[in-house]
C-alpha cells in the first residue's frame, strides 16, 4: 500500500491503454454533451474538428479510467480529490485514437487540521497514439498518512 509518505516529489509513471470508439464518442456525447460536431460527422466535417470528435469531457473521463485502473495496480491508500487545475484540451480525440498517460508528481504537504491525510499534486498528461498531447491538467489527491501522530515536517 502506498501512503503520503511514499510519494516522491519528480517521480514519474507511464501507463494506460484506451481505445477511443465510435460508438463510445456519440453515445456520451448524446448523454452529456450533444454539440453537432460530437454527434454528426456532416455537422464535424463543417468545423476546426473536421471530423466527428470526442468531447473534452469524454476525453477527462477517459482519462480518469486509465488513471483509476493505474491506482488499481499500485494500492494507492487515496482518499479522493478535491477537484483539478489547469485542465486543457490540446488536441481533438478521434475515434479510433488510443490514448495513454503520464504523471509527474509536483508537490505534497501534510494537511495541517486533518493529521491523518495529506495531498500531493500531480501533473496528468494524456497522449494519442502518435505520442500527441490531447489533454493536461493538475490532479489535486488525498491520501492517508501512514502514521498520523508523526510531526508534521514538510
Amino acid at each position: 500500500m502506498i501512503y503520503y509518505e511514499d510519494i516522491e516529489i519528480g517521480s514519474k509513471q507511464s501507463f494506460g491503454r484506451y481505445v477511443v470508439t465510435r460508438e463510445e464518442v456519440v453515445e456520451f456525447a448524446a448523454k452529456y454533451d450533444p454539440q453537432p460536431f460530437h454527434l454528426s460527422d456532416e455537422a464535424a466535417a463543417r468545423t476546426y474538428f473536421g471530423r466527428l470528435s470526442a468531447s473534452g469531457w469524454n476525453t477527462c473521463a477517459m482519462t480518469m479510467r486509465m488513471l483509476v485502473d493505474n491506482m488499481s495496480t499500485v494500492q494507492q491508500a487515496g482518499l479522493g480529490s478535491p477537484g483539478l487545475d489547469n485542465l486543457r484540451w490540446v488536441k481533438p480525440v478521434y475515434p479510433g485514437d488510443t490514448l495513454r498517460c503520464e504523471t509527474e508528481v509536483l508537490e505534497k504537504r501534510r494537511s495541517q487540521s486533518r493529521p491523518e491525510m495529506g495531498l500531493f499534486k500531480s501533473r496528468c498528461r494524456t497522449f494519442n497514439q502518435e505520442g500527441e498531447l490531447v489533454l493536461e491538467m493538475v490532479n489535486n489527491a488525498l491520501i492517508r498518512v501512514r502514521d498520523p501522530a508523526a510531526p508534521i515536517a514538510d
